[in-house]
């Protein structure tokens, strides 16, 4: 959420930075209940002087004994106008937090200005991609002829765009599972977290998928609760309404979840394989960093997201987002996207965001400086470190060969007792 007295005092700043993202604000609302809002801030004022000077001569009839009755009734009609009036405000003050709640973060000054996802710049390139002198396979393809995954009988189990994993499939899902947290925690210096993978609705509009993207969830009927659509809500929600310590900053977690999206912009999108799925597995990497040093944490958490895909040896390129492509509540946002040769194509494997202040404005996160009084907000990150699903879909197509088998990473060999290919 944006700083309302910013907001309140500069809302042609906020309305240019905004068309950065292509989003077109209609602050007339807004402009009328701020000013609704000083109108009664001012008759508060005035009618609380007058209940003090009003009350000091009450006081002072008392005291000379004398008839107070008139200054009394006065003082009641006043009283309710105060009450009427704080009513007032605080209906304008709601309109006024309610829109907060739609407005976008405002981008960076080093996002690229752009229109869409098309306008994304590439950051870096890592690995070429392999020669195959055989056409490689999309992964559903090799994943059906392994019996690594059957989508029929999970259609059956619970309806389309849910996995089952079978046999050597549901290890490999494990086993990345294992890796990815092995090296964040024993080597990035992650604390480990397992989170509830059900949250309720403050915690959605601390991350700010709520009240804007209500579509996108599961919702538990006859709850107030949701289903998790990544482990960044529970886990940037730990420290909601607290004040840490600066000593304390950066603070770095790690968490594997299950993830529950509805996808519900996406009809005809991706329908087959792992990589547009109702549930699939995620490692995300969370940080709540110093104001003064998010930018630094955000490209250390890049590279931490990176080394797993160095690690097994998949290529992949980062693109830098642009304005027209950056999340609601990013104000910078890098994405790793995975090499996927049986597709031809690049797809994104981890987007690494930095929020600022924006999700810790939602969720009161605050920390304290050394020696001073005042309190501030931190600055929240978070990126997927990495989406296992489409981790194992891209070992799929990568490591795929001629005979059907395909190759596991040596790196996870440790993870799936030692086998150097999975065959059928």
């Amino acid at each position: 959420m944006l700083d309302l007295k910013f907001l309140r005092h500069h809302p042609e700043k906020v309305r240019e930075a905004l068309q950065k993202r292509n989003v077109s604000l209609d602050l007339a609302s807004l402009e009328i209940s701020e000013q609704k809002r000083r109108q009664i801030l001012t008759e508060l004022e005035a009618l609380r002087h007058h209940q003090k000077v009003v009350s000091d001569e009450i006081a002072q009839k008392k005291r000379a004994k004398e008839d107070d009755k008139k200054l009394m009734a006065q003082m009641k009609t006043v009283s309710n106008q105060i009450k009427g009036l704080d009513v007032a405000l605080s209906k304008e003050e709601a309109i006024l937090s309610a829109f907060a709640l739609e407005i976008p973060n405002i981008p960076h000054e080093s996002v690229p200005i752009g229109k869409s996802e098309e306008d994304n710049i590439l950051y870096k390139a890592v690995g070429a991609p392999r020669n195959f002198d055989f056409t490689p396979e999309p992964h559903w393809d090799i994943g059906n002829r392994l019996n690594l995954f059957d989508f029929e009988r999970a259609t059956k189990l619970t309806g389309a765009r849910f996995p089952l994993y079978m046999g050597l499939g549901a290890r490999l899902e494990r086993a990345l599972i294992n890796f990815m947290l092995d090296i964040h925690i024993s080597e990035h210096g992650y604390t480990e977290i397992l989170p509830p993978f059900i949250v309720n609705r403050t915690s959605l509009i601390g991350t700010g998928q709520l009240p804007k993207f209500e579509e996108d969830l599961f919702k538990i009927e006859n709850w107030d609760y949701f289903l998790i659509p990544t482990a960044e809500v529970p886990v940037t929600n730990i420290f909601a309404n607290e004040i840490l310590l600066e000593s304390q900053l950066p603070i770095c977690f790690t968490a594997y979840t299950p993830c529950f999206r509805s996808e519900a912009g996406s009809y005809g999108k991706d329908t087959r394989g792992l990589i547009r799925q109702h549930q699939f597995n995620k490692v995300e990497l969370v940080k709540f960093a110093h104001p003064e040093h998010s930018y630094e944490e955000l490209e250390k958490l890049l590279q931490d997201a990176q080394e797993i895909l160095n690690r097994l040896k998949i290529p992949y390129r980062v693109m830098a987002l642009s304005t027209g492509d950056l999340g609601f509540s990013s104000a910078k946002t890098y994405d790793i996207e995975v090499w996927f040769p049986g597709q031809n194509m690049y797809r994104e494997i981890s987007s690494c965001s930095n929020f600022e202040n924006f999700q810790a404005r939602r969720c009161n996160l605050r920390f304290k400086r050394e020696g001073q009084k005042g309190t501030e907000f931190v600055h929240t990150l978070n990126g997927s470190g990495l989406a296992v699903g489409r981790t194992v879909a891209a070992i799929l197509e990568n490591y795929q060969n001629q005979d059907g088998s395909v190759t596991i990473p040596e790196a996870l060999r440790p993870y799936m007792g030692h086998m150097e290919k999975i065959s059928k």
